[in-house]
C-alpha cells in the first residue's frame, strides 16, 4: 500500500545537511568507514559474556540505568578505570567516566556545553571528519593546524594562538587525535605533548582528546595521554571501543572532572546509552581484552602490509605514504593532477568506495589529490583486487599510474 503523498519541504529546519542516500549495499570493494575486521570480532566470547551477564544481572534491565546511575553501567566504568591506567597512564575513578553512545555522542555532548555560532576551535588540518562536520553545522569557526610525521605541530598552535589573541578571541578548545592521529596514523611525542599542554595552560585554553584509536598500535607502546601528563586540568579526554572490540555497539566513553560532566549530563537526555551492550562488554573485556587486541592488531598489521604492497605494485612512485604506526587507515597522496573527490566518483560507479582527502581536512588545497584508505574490514584478496581496480579508474581518468612508474617502484 503506498503512502499518500506528504510535502516535507517547506517544514523543514533551516541549515540541515543535504538529504541522505538510500543505502543499497556495500559495494565489491569498500575502503571506507571505521569498520573492523569481521573475522576478528570475538563472536563465541561475546555469546558466551551475554549469557553470564545476563543470567547473573538481566533483571535491572528493569530500571533505567542497571543500578548504576546516568553515567554508565558501574562494572565497565571500573574495567576502564584499570585500562586507562595501564595503558595511558590516566589516574582516574569510575565517577570521572561517562558512557556514551559512541565517541560521535562524546564529540556532540563537548560541542554542546563548550561551543556555539562564531565560536572558534583549533582542530588538526587532516581530520576525522566527523569532527569537522559537527563544527561546521554549528557555525564554529575553524583554524586547521598543519601535521607532519609528529601529528599537530605545535609551532602553529602557539602561532594561531598568538594570532587570536591579538584580535582579542579565545578558542573554546584545542581538538586532536594525538595517538594514531586520524587519518595521517601519526602518534604524538610526550615532549611535542609537554608542550601543547604548556601552551594549553599560557593562553587559557583547553584541550580535547581523542584516543579512539590508541588500543591500535603495532608494538602495543604509546605516550600517556594528555588526560593523564595534565592531572585532568584542562583536558577533556574521549574513547571508544568500536576499533577494539566492535564499532556496532557503539559504546564510548568521556573522561573529564565533574565541573565538566556535571554538564554534560544535565544535556544528555536520552535516558542513558545502551544498557545492554555495556553489559556485555564489561563481562567480556574483564576476561579477555588484554588477549584480543594484541591478536587483532596482528591481523590488521597483515592487512595493512597488503595494501601498501598492493599501492606499490600498482601506483608505483605515484602513491605517497607513510607505513602509520596503527590504527585502519592509509593516507595517500597521488599526483597533484588526481582530483580526489572526482576520482571518488568514478571509482565508486566501479564499485570502488575510497574516502576522498577534502572531507578528511580543513585545507582544500592541501588534500585535494589524497586518500583515506580503511584496510581493515576488506580480505587480502579484496585489497589486492581493490587496488587494481583502482588503478585502472585512476589511469582512464587522469593518467596516473603510468606502466613506467610501476617498473620504476618494483625496481627500487
Amino acid at each position: 500500500m503506498t503512502s499518500p503523498s506528504f510535502d516535507f519541504a517547506p517544514l523543514l529546519a533551516e541549515g540541515l545537511p543535504p538529504a541522505a542516500a538510500k543505502w543499497t549495499g556495500f559495494p565489491k570493494y569498500n575502503f571506507v568507514g571505521g569498520n573492523n575486521d569481521a573475522d576478528q570480532v570475538p563472536v563465541d566470547k561475546l555469546i558466551a559474556a551475554s549469557t553470564a551477564v545476563l543470567e547473573r544481572e538481566g533483571a535491572t534491565l528493569a530500571t533505567y540505568g542497571l543500578n548504576s546511575g546516568p553515567q554508565g553501567y558501574l562494572p565497565l566504568r571500573e574495567f576502564l578505570v584499570g585500562k586507562l591506567k595501564r595503558d595511558a597512564a590516566i589516574d582516574c575513578t569510575a565517577d570521572d567516566i561517562l558512557v556514551t553512545s559512541g565517541s560521535l555522542q562524546g564529540l556532540d555532548l563537548v560541542n554542546s556545553i563548550l561551543t556555539q555560532r562564531g565560536d572558534t576551535v583549533l582542530i588538526e588540518e587532516d581530520c576525522y571528519q566527523g569532527s569537522i562536520n559537527r563544527l561546521v553545522r554549528r557555525g564554529v569557526n575553524i583554524v586547521g593546524i598543519p601535521l607532519d610525521k609528529g601529528g599537530m605541530r605545535i609551532d602553529a598552535v602557539a602561532a594561531a594562538l598568538t594570532d587570536l589573541k591579538r584580535k582579542g578571541i579565545r578558542p573554546k578548545y584545542i581538538y586532536t587525535i594525538p595517538t594514531v592521529q586520524n587519518p595521517t596514523g601519526s602518534i604524538m611525542s610526550e615532549e611535542r605533548r609537554r608542550e601543547l599542554l604548556k601552551l594549553s595552560s599560557e593562553y587559557g585554553v583547553p584541550i580535547f582528546e581523542d584516543d579512539c584509536y590508541a588500543d591500535l598500535i603495532w608494538n602495543g607502546e604509546r605516550p600517556p595521554a594528555l588526560y593523564a601528563m595534565s592531572e585532568g586540568a584542562g583536558v577533556i579526554h574521549i574513547g571508544s571501543f568500536s576499533k577494539s572490540v566492535a564499532p556496532a555497539l557503539r559504546v564510548g566513553y568521556i573522561v573529564a572532572g565533574w565541573d565538566v560532566l556535571s554538564r554534560i549530563l544535565a544535556i544528555k537526555t536520552d535516558a542513558g546509552s545502551g544498557a545492554l551492550e555495556q553489559m556485555v562488554l564489561s563481562e567480556f573485556c574483564t576476561a579477555h581484552f588484554a588477549d584480543h587486541v594484541p591478536k587483532l592488531r596482528k591481523g590488521l598489521r597483515i592487512k595493512l602490509e597488503a595494501l601498501m604492497e598492493a599501492l606499490a605494485e600498482q601506483f608505483g612512485t605515484a602513491a605517497e605514504f607513510d607505513d602509520p604506526p596503527g590504527g585502519i587507515f592509509l593516507w595517500v597522496k597521488l599526483p597533484d593532477n588526481v582530483d580526489a573527490p572526482r576520482l571518488y566518483q568514478c571509482a565508486q560507479a566501479a564499485g570502488i568506495a575510497i574516502n576522498p582527502g577534502p572531507e578528511w581536512s580543513v585545507n582544500a588545497t592541501h588534500s585535494k589529490s589524497r586518500l583515506r584508505l580503511c584496510f581493515a574490514s576488506p580480505s587480502v584478496q579484496q585489497i589486492r583486487d581493490g587496488v587494481a581496480a583502482l588503478a585502472e579508474v585512476c589511469r582512464q581518468e587522469f593518467g596516473v599510474p603510468t606502466r613506467s612508474a610501476n617498473v620504476e617502484r618494483n625496481k627500487s
